[in-house]
């Protein structure tokens, strides 16, 4: 059969399916299934990979924002200077979207990185912080506010990983997990 090249979408209400012909037996084996629910199989394995953000990486202070389309992403801190992450405006595409952040370079003395959440009314992080190598008295758990911060210190490998569980379009609440030394805040 002849390759065929589509301008639109693909659509099939029982599935796609990949397959290899026996050259031998003339016994199809299916490789790749996508099923009439969208549930997908493979003989192979799936190669995917997390996209990396540098642009806070530089060693000068650095204020921009994440996309949503930048989803997914692991976002790298120079602390040197200070920093301003914003995350994406209050929209209900947002719902379900992460991103994980990491200290590649310590917090310098007098300086923080933050994540914040553009101004919305009723915005908020749910954090869960742990101090690295810390005691049972370490962990917090707060939604105080709508700026994470990775304070002055902060050790290289402090890490964070935020996740939206909800935003209708005017407010967003963003689900935060925390592990460095110091601790991090909300505020």
């Amino acid at each position: 059969m002849a390759n065929t090249t589509f301008a639109g979408p693909v659509r099939s209400e029982g599935g796609f399916e990949q397959v290899t012909k026996s050259a031998t037996t003339g016994e199809y084996t299916i490789n790749f299934d996508v099923d009439s629910d969208g549930a997908i199989s493979t003989s192979s394995t799936l190669a995917a990979r997390q996209p990396i953000i540098t642009t806070w990486e530089a060693s000068g202070a650095i204020t921009d924002a994440l996309t949503i389309a930048q989803s997914g992403s692991i976002v790298l801190i120079h602390g040197t200077l200070d920093n301003v992450i914003n995350i994406p405006a209050s929209s209900s595409a947002n719902t379900g979207a992460y991103f994980d952040f990491l200290v590649t370079t310590a917090v310098g003395s007098g300086k923080t990185t933050t994540i914040a959440i553009p101004a919305a009314t009723g915005s908020t992080f749910y954090l869960q912080a742990q101090l690295a190598a810390g005691t049972a008295a370490n962990p917090v758990i707060t939604n105080s506010g709508d700026t994470f911060t990775f304070v002055a210190a902060t050790a290289i490998g402090a890490r964070c990983r935020i996740t939206c569980v909800s935003d209708n379009g005017t407010g967003q609440v963003w689900m935060a997990t925390s592990v460095g030394t110091p601790i991090s805040t909300v505020a």
